[in-house]
This record gives structure tokens, sequence and C-alpha cells, in this order.
């Protein structure tokens, strides 16, 4: 409640500083952005240790490599599974909320006409496959290369199964301790959140205001209605495949969830998710510490959706059919790149230009999208983050306990 009351006081007071932007409130806006930069940075420093430390001591930790390939496996059944469900929910709920767009011809001809957009350069799947063994583990982490540190954290896990075990237990002693260590941090952080949220959401207000109207309006409507509508449906699902109450499950996610909508951040609610995986909804550790930071990793559920969505507002305004038909074709590839979407701003959106230009929407019309991008992006974000800890939850209870190492 304290965080909803910060996020609320700071929306509403930098939307204030917009319709009044005198002097002195401007710049006490000034004063007040680095805090909320500080706070987010603050979090984000533990995330590489953190990610770290928790898959080498649940990997390291089994006796049995049987044991990880299974829970690995399993997580990869879940994140596919809720996947396939978010498709089937944007294929039917998408259509709907964007038959009722009508957009002017002279509105549109507006629109399209300060369309622009600088595409970096998207990797192909063979650049992309090569990327994810890391020549320098150590780089790797300070660029925030996720997904290479993942599979070097794996590789360093299983291969301290296989060591003397009194070896293997001084690694994991040390490692158990940097994990403790950093939630310790975290614990503290989450205490301040507040703070930082409000400090985050001042700014906000003050450089948008009440958000975007009109066509664009309807777009991020829309989309926030569509990736909130498969938010809600993921605590009945989480209770029927994971056997969380939908209040248990809102308890435990909340904290990532504030997180999440403050910083835009799936890494950066890594360890709310993983203090409320432990302390709120009492999952096994041992299968979270591999699950959870797979799934922020490798696991972006909200992808079908926000291509749907995009997709056909773009083809409503350049006059291109996009049905549920050109929907079924963007499926696939939007599940696929939910595993291997780039880490650069907007990146889902630089990923869908090339179908979109294969199907006669002009991929200049991304640049529409990423100016409107930043109240979706929180939301999928939130979406994301719910989805990871429900995966946690649905893999937590169909895995036996991870037996400990003899010496552990």
């Amino acid at each position: 409640m304290q965080v909803l009351g910060a996020l609320l006081l700071g929306l509403i007071a930098g939307v204030a500083v917009r319709w009044h932007p005198s002097s002195p409130l401007l710049g006490i806006v000034n004063i007040v952005e680095p805090i909320g930069t500080l706070w987010v940075n603050a979090i984000r420093m533990t995330v590489v240790p953190l990610v770290g430390s928790l898959l080498i001591t649940g990997v390291a930790s089994a006796s049995e490599l049987r044991t990880v390939r299974v829970i690995g496996l399993r997580a990869f059944g879940a994140f596919a599974g809720l996947l396939l469900l978010c498709t089937l929910v944007g294929l039917v709920i998408v259509p709907p909320l964007l038959a009722g767009l009508q957009i002017a011809p002279e509105t549109a001809a507006m629109l399209r006409g300060t369309a622009s957009v600088q595409r970096p350069s998207i990797p192909t799947f063979g650049d992309w496959l090569v990327t994810l063994v890391p020549t320098n583990p150590i780089r790797a982490a300070a660029d925030g290369a996720m997904l290479p540190l993942v599979v070097f954290t794996l590789a360093f896990g299983v291969g301290l199964v296989t060591i003397d075990p009194a070896r293997r237990h001084v690694v994991l002693m040390f490692f158990h301790g940097v994990a403790d260590a950093m939630l310790a941090i975290v614990r503290v952080l989450i205490a301040i959140a507040p703070v930082g949220v409000f400090a985050l959401m001042v700014p906000l207000g003050a450089r948008a205001g009440v958000g975007a109207a009109g066509a664009l309006g309807y777009y991020v409507i829309a989309m926030a209605a569509a990736l909130l509508a498969f938010i809600a449906l993921l605590y009945p699902v989480t209770a029927f495949a994971a056997g969380i109450s939908p209040v248990r499950f809102a308890r435990g996610v909340f904290p990532a969830q504030a997180v999440a909508l403050a910083s835009s951040s799936s890494l950066a609610s890594l360890p709310a998710m993983v203090d409320g995986a432990d302390r709120r909804l009492g999952l096994p550790s041992d299968v979270t510490g591999i699950v959870l930071p797979l799934a922020v990793s490798t696991f972006k559920a909200a992808n079908p959706i926000a291509w749907f969505v995009a997709a056909m507002f773009l083809g409503r305004l350049y006059g291109v059919p996009v049905g549920v038909g050109q929907l079924l074709v963007i499926a696939p590839t939007a599940v696929l790149t939910s595993f291997s979407t780039p880490g650069v701003p907007h990146g889902w959106l630089f990923v869908i230009s090339p179908l979109l230009a294969a199907m006669g929407i002009p991929a200049e019309g991304i640049g529409l999208l990423i100016a409107v991008d930043a109240i979706p992006d929180i939301i999928a974000t939130v979406l994301n983050v719910t989805a990871d800890l429900a995966a946690a939850g649905i893999v937590s209870r169909f895995s036996p306990p991870v037996p400990a190492a003899a010496v552990y």
C-alpha cells in the first residue's frame, strides 16, 4: 500500500509540475529524479551476483545431474505452456479490442508522416546462437548479457557436481554467502521502495502528462487492456496448475510487480521475486534458484499479445488487412522470439518490424509505437514478472525436492 501510495503521489506531483512548469518546481524534479535512478541502480547491482550464486548453488547442490536436467526441462515446459496460453488469449481478445478503432484519413496521414525509426542491426539466428557461449564470462557479467551468463553459470554448476565433494562444499559455502548477502541488501531496498518509486514517478508524470490521445491513445489503452487481462488470468491459472491460491500468489508476487512497475525491468525485479517465492510463497529454493534466473533471462510471456496488438494497430493505420489468419502467421515467430529478444530498448518492436514489412506494413510505423511504448512496456514487464513467478510455482509443484549433496 505504501508503494501504491507513493506511485500515485509521484504521478500526481509530476502532472502538477507539467501543468504549472515554474522554475522552482522544475528544479525540484531535477533533484528528485537522481534519487529514483539511484534506487533502481542499487537493485540492479545485486542482479548479476544474485543470478550467478542462485544458479550455481541450485545446480551444484543437487547430487544428481538428472535432477537438474528434469527441473530445467520442466521450467521450459512451463514457459512454453504459458506462452501458448498467452497466444490463445491474444487471438481471442485482441481482434475485438481493435475492432472499434477508426482512424480518420487525415489523422492517419499525419501519423504516417511523422513515423521514423532508426533500427539497430538485428543479429541472425546463427549470430545469436554463437553468443550464447561467452568467450569471457566476466565481460558478459559486466555488460549485463544475462543469457550467456546463465549458460556459463549452469555449466559451472554442472561442473561442480562432478568434483570432489569436500571441494564442492567449500565453493557452495562461498556462493551461498554471496546469495544471502545480496538478499539482505535487497530487503533493505524493498523497505525503502516507496521513496524510490515516488522519485521515479515524479519526472515521468512531469514529462508525459496524462498520456497520449486519439489513435495512439487507443493503441496504448488496447495494449494495456490485453496485457492486464492476461495478468488477471495468471492468478487462477497459478491456482489450478501450481496449487497456490490467488490471494497468496498476489501477496507473493506484488513486491516484484511493484519493482517492475517502477523500473520496467524484469532483471531488476528478480531479487524481489526470489524473496517473494521464499518468504511469502514458501517455494523450494533449490527449484526457484534455477527456474527464476532462467525465466528472467529467457522468458518473455508478453510477446504474443504485444505483437498481435502492434500488428493490428499498424495494419489499420496503413490500410493493410490484419485478421486472425495473419495473427496465426505471426504467432509462431512471437513465441520463438520470446526466448531471444535482443537486449536493446524496445527490442521486441525492432524484432517484429521485418515480419510486418513482409506483410506489407511499412517498418517505419514502428517509430510511432516506440514513441508511446513507455506505458505498454511497464505493463508488459509486470506481466513477464508475474508469469515468471507463476512458472516457478508450477515447476515447484511437479518437481520432487532436489536432493542435497552428501557434504552439504
